[in-house]
């Protein structure tokens, strides 16, 4: 197995900067996802990763290796794609193998390898048959088998779940944690998905226009988004925000929004002023008679989801979304109070959006 180390890497197709000098270490063994939306640069710096992209500034290391100017062959890793990218005219069997084929593995060990490969991934039955012949899923599945039977040092995956219904998605999750922990092998892993950011990573690198926005565990990037928008990215429904007022005083911080003082842990280092309040939907009380520190609002829209219901409420000219228990008696217009857990409410900097609290 090997490290990676990304040492001030820049990517620029034109006038674009699709990666900008980026730094980043990911350990031996780690499962690490990039994290962000359609054109932040995520996918390119896996291809820069896997030696697809010639880099135009910067360095990479894979374990004690520069393989900055080296070919994808002699970097020691295996992707799977966002395409299966099988081949349609092979056997399951021989697309697995195919990889083995060009090193000159011994048939006897390709048996054996393929097989293996094919056991991990539940698929030791569809050895003889053909792509044409699979379903989505078991399609993916064959393209994962065929960079695992590689025994790579670092395994690239570019959203190879994207093509796949929903609950597919979920027991594909499932299937790739569990091979994760059985191949050991360093994973940088790409998807717009936060769900699946959420489930599988060790650790979510959120990009942004070829930045990292903010590294850290799944845990702490939902619970402590490093800016507004880590906060409206991660989360579904995502973090809702409202412009609040910072009041420190000697014996208490509280914040005020919509003229409902919250009393909040002590922000001394935070400056007093206009800030964003952050504040997840499942971390909103919702209560049918008024109270101390509860905000007045309205039920605009009501959503069944399974174990809970999603409220829309309405408060003064801003939309919030709220999570309740499915019992909870709602009904479109009807007022309501909302009571903010003092614990989980994140500030953000009025005018730059970054996060004024952290853990």
């Amino acid at each position: 197995m090997a490290d990676i180390r990304l040492a001030q890497v820049r990517k620029v197709f034109g006038k674009v900067v699709a990666v900008r000098d980026l730094d980043l270490e990911i350990a031996d063994g780690e499962f690490m996802v990039f994290l962000g939306p359609s054109g932040c640069g995520k996918t390119t710096m896996l291809r820069c990763i896997a030696g697809l992209e010639e880099v135009d500034r910067g360095r990479i290391f894979i374990g004690t290796r520069d393989v900055t100017d080296r070919p994808p062959g002699q970097r020691g890793i295996a992707m799977v794609f966002q395409s299966y990218a099988v081949f349609p005219h092979m056997s399951v069997f021989e697309n697995i193998a195919f990889g083995l084929r060009l090193r000159r593995v011994a048939g006897e060990e390709v048996a054996r390898r393929v097989r293996d490969a094919a056991e991990l991934m539940q698929i030791g039955s569809l050895l003889d048959r053909f792509p044409s012949q699979l379903s989505g899923g078991q399609r993916q599945r064959v393209a994962v088998a065929r960079a695992v039977v590689m025994r790579p040092e670092v395994l690239l995956m570019d959203e190879p779940l994207s093509n796949l219904d929903a609950l597919l998605r979920l027991q594909m999750r499932a299937e790739l944690r569990r091979l994760h922990r059985e191949i050991k092998s360093t994973t940088v892993y790409v998807t717009h998905d936060q769900v699946e950011a959420l489930s599988l990573g060790d650790r979510i690198a959120v990009m942004r226009d070829g930045e990292i926005i903010q590294c850290d565990t799944p845990a702490r990037v939902y619970d402590f988004p490093a800016s507004r928008f880590v906060g409206s990215f991660i989360g579904n429904p995502p973090m809702n925000f409202l412009e609040g007022t910072l009041r420190p005083s000697d014996d208490t911080t509280a914040v005020v929004t919509h003229g409902v003082s919250v009393a909040l842990t002590d922000l001394s280092r935070v400056p007093a002023g206009p800030v964003v309040v952050g504040i997840r939907p499942e971390h909103i009380a919702v209560h049918g008679e008024a109270g101390p520190a509860m905000i007045p609002a309205t039920i605009i829209v009501v959503e069944p989801v399974g174990p809970q219901k999603l409220l829309t409420v309405q408060v003064d000219r801003d939309s919030l979304k709220v999570s309740v228990p499915a019992e909870f008696d709602a009904a479109d217009g009807q007022a309501v109070w909302l009571r903010f857990d003092p614990s989980r409410v994140r500030l953000m900097d009025a005018a730059s959006g970054r996060a004024l609290t952290a853990a």
